[in-house]
Formats: C-alpha cells, structure tokens, sequence
C-alpha cells in the first residue's frame, strides 16, 4: 500500500505540473475561441461537504473572451453577458488528480456552439487535493458533486434564465467516466475490486486507501440524476464493477470513446464491458494510437507522462475531430422535448 500511496502523491505531481502547464500555455498564447466566449468561476453548496469549485464557459456576445486569464479583475472582464436562450448545458466531470481545466479545449469548442460548460474540480480528488480517492467516498462524493452542480447551474447561477433545463448533457473522462455512468444510472459493485484485482490487477488496483474502509457502499449510496438525457463517456475505469447487470437502467444516448493503446484502463476489463453491457448500443469510438491520457487537452508544455503519446499519434489533430464529434453528439441529442 505504502507503494500505492507513492504512485498516487505522484500522479497528483504530475496533474499538478499538467494544469500549470496548461495555464501558461493558455495565456502565453492569448488562446482565444473563433466565436465570443465568456468564463465565469463559481463555487457550489454541497451542504455537509466542502463546497465545489467550478469554472463555466459559454456564448456571448459583448467580450472577445479568453479561456484563462490570470487575475481576479481580468476573470471578471472575460465573463461577458451569456447570449442566447434555451441554451444546453454540459457538466464536465475529469479524472482522477484532474481539474476544471482538464479538457478546456473540448470547454471551449462545446462553448463556441452555443453550450453552456460547467466543470467541477472534484473535492477530494483533484490536483490539489486527493484525499478521497481510494476511499469508500471517493465515487460516491463524485456522483453527488454532479447533482449539485446541476441544481446550482439550473436554480440558482445568477444566467440561469439563459439555459434550457431539457437539455443536459454529461461529459466524463477517466474516474470522471465512471461518475458519468453512475449518474445516468449505473450501480455498480465495488466489492468486485478486491476478487478482480487479485487475479487480473491493473491501475486502479494501486489507488486503495490503507485503512480504507472495505467494501461496497451499497446502491442507496449513488446519486443518479433523470435531468441528464445523453452523457459522453471517455476511457472509464472500473468498468468491471458494472458487472453483470449495473447498466440495466441506462437508457440515456451514450457516445463511448475508448484509446486502442490504452493501458491505464485496458479495454476488456473497462469500456468492452460497458459498451456489452449499456442497454442501448452506445456510438462507439476506437482511437488507433491513442493511450489513457490522449484524451486530456493537447499540451505546448507538461510532464511527458501526460503528455507524450505514442510514435505517429498527433493529439492537436485528434482533438480537432474528437470536439467536432463530441459537439455533434450532443446537437443530435439534446433535443427539446
């Protein structure tokens, strides 16, 4: 466990350094959307919790817009006023020692096509802070931190009245994928873990906790959400522990993306079983050359654990069609009822 612990201090380094990077590379290049965008930070209620840290991006059009922009008086210049009505909106849920800034350029496309984007930095487990994961609270904070933010962004953000409560779409990478599937539905069996990860151990088999509390939750423990009506799921883990029959409740549109050079999450113990195992076929996606961290936000500078790919394998490019695909998933779903 000792060993564990050590992989996981490590890999929130890592993120760590990522999400510098990311923020240098943002405002070093004054990345500007093609369409007015304007961002917002908000914290959400979680009440019996810490409070959730969330960043929202979205049309306007009265400021040119950035993405990032370093001080408290240059983030309020960037908001703008949100423009349109009856507008979508998108929860982005990273992964595991990620944050809001994890995939800011899917943010950002999702934005410039008249997408509200609310991204959460999980308490308990993001670049900053790990301390859940591991944990029997680990997955169970995450799918109410989903339900939170979607009442805050539906009840109570001061724009409100720009979005269309109809239209909720959920976007998940990682552990982030896994909350994803949890909150459109999914049970699954954390017990699973320990049988699983004696024969066939893989990655997540190094997050647990000594002193963790063993065992699972129980299905009363998850929270699920009928506001969320289609959900993008990217690379999940854990996928073993919907196993045999933790899906059966999904009946949202699901569009599933998986890296044929994942190891982190290998396909047959992960995305094979969810994509089996969802009721309704999920559009499918095998990225050829891409691993686990392909999917996160093309990096100028970073960790290369991170952010090296494999021989021939060009992210920028890759995310260009990723966006194009994940923004048209969601324009064909989230259709006003």
């Amino acid at each position: 466990m000792k060993i564990a612990l050590k992989i996981l201090a490590g890999i929130a380094v890592v993120v760590a350094t990522l999400v510098a990077a990311l923020v240098i590379y943002t405002f070093a290049t004054a990345l500007r959307p093609a369409s007015p965008v304007g961002v917002q930070q908000a914290v959400v209620a979680d009440a019996g919790h810490s409070p959730i840290a969330v960043d929202i991006w979205y049309p306007t059009d009265s400021k040119p817009g950035f993405v990032f922009l370093p001080s408290a008086a240059q983030w309020a210049a960037a908001r703008g006023r949100v423009a349109g009505a009856g507008l979508p909106l998108v929860i982005l849920s990273h992964g595991t020692g990620g944050g809001a800034m994890s995939h800011v350029d899917t943010a950002l496309a999702l934005a410039e096509a008249g997408f509200v984007v609310v991204a959460p930095t999980h308490t308990g487990d993001n670049f900053r802070d790990d301390s859940a994961v591991g944990t029997s609270r680990w997955l169970v904070d995450r799918s109410r931190h989903i339900s939170r933010v979607a009442d805050f962004m539906l009840n109570t953000w001061e724009d409100r009245g720009h979005l269309d409560g109809r239209r909720v779409g959920l976007f998940g990478f990682s552990a982030g994928a896994t909350t994803a599937l949890i909150s459109i539905g999914g049970v699954p069996d954390l017990d699973r873990i320990e049988t699983r990860c004696a024969s066939h151990p893989e990655f997540v088999c190094q997050l647990r906790r000594p002193g963790a509390p063993a065992g699972d939750p129980g299905p009363a423990s998850w929270t699920h959400d009928a506001r969320i009506s289609a959900a993008v799921i990217v690379a999940p883990g854990l996928g073993f522990t919907f196993e045999p029959a933790g899906l059966e409740n999904v009946r949202v549109p699901v569009q599933l993306w998986t890296g044929a050079e994942d190891q982190i999450v290998p396909y047959a113990t992960n995305v094979g079983i969810v994509r089996r195992l969802l009721p309704v076929p999920p559009e499918f996606h095998s990225v050829a050359g891409a691993g686990h961290t392909a999917f996160l936000r093309p990096c100028l500078l970073g960790p290369p654990k991170l952010c090296r790919d494999g021989p021939g394998f060009d992210r920028g490019a890759f995310h260009k069609t990723f966006n194009r695909s994940v923004v048209a998933f969601y324009e064909a779903q989230l259709v006003t009822p």
